[in-house]
């Protein structure tokens, strides 16, 4: 057996999911996280909220803050059209290595680069290092503590653009209510609340669409 739940995920989307489909290893991932060992992807449920805005949005450059297995970042690329960019953003070089196996078996790995480190050191090294002008699409989720501060941080470094829209994970459970005060009273962004359940569980749990409205 693997040693860590991350590997044994990774082994057991190569053993039964088909490769090369990414809505297959979604599944697969899923399967496994609600029947065998829990995990902190999106996961099914708010995985279709993550998949209506991403459609809505139509994202050329989109931003992810916290890879983890990859789970998400399959989702959201096998949704994006032809020549978009996914950055995504890891700071366990353990869990950025199952990613990267991840998204090269689901095929998506044409789309998605995985971006190694914390976000307050790669979000203002975006534009020199990585060519990203402005980001379409930010899907935070990591450290809720980091999500007002990286949010300020995108604002700061000029990522975002009027239009643009944040999509922020786990602001009920574990929850950012910091973020929430922030995006909802600073008067930069249109917000929407969606009320659901964390990942394979029946706990609440919630998704803050924010579009950004201009400085």
């Amino acid at each position: 057996m693997a040693q860590r739940k991350e590997e044994r995920i990774l082994e057991y989307v190569k053993q039964h999911a088909a490769e090369g489909d990414p809505q297959s290893v979604v599944d697969h991932i899923d399967k496994y996280c609600s029947q065998k060992e829990w995990a902190m992807h999106v996961g099914d449920e708010k995985g279709l909220i993550l998949d209506q805005v991403v459609k809505e949005t139509n994202p050329t450059i989109v931003l992810e803050l916290g890879t983890y297995c990859g789970y998400s970042a399959t989702r959201i690329a096998r949704l994006l059209k032809p020549g978009s960019r996914l950055l995504t953003v890891e700071m366990n070089p353990e869990n950025a290595a199952v990613a990267k196996q991840m998204i090269q078996f689901a095929g998506v790995q044409d789309k998605v680069e995985i971006l190694e480190g914390s976000t307050e050191v790669i979000i203002p090294s975006l534009k020199t290092k990585y060519g990203v002008d402005r980001v379409d699409f930010v899907f935070i989720d990591h450290f809720s503590e980091r999500y007002t501060a990286d949010t300020k941080l995108l604002e700061e470094c000029q990522l975002i653009k009027k239009g643009s829209v944040l999509l922020a994970d786990n602001v009920v459970f574990p929850g950012a209510p910091d973020f929430l005060e922030y995006v909802r009273t600073c008067g930069r962004y249109d917000c929407t609340y969606y009320p659901s359940h964390l990942e394979y569980s029946d706990k609440l749990d919630a998704l803050e669409k924010a579009v950004f409205k201009g400085p």
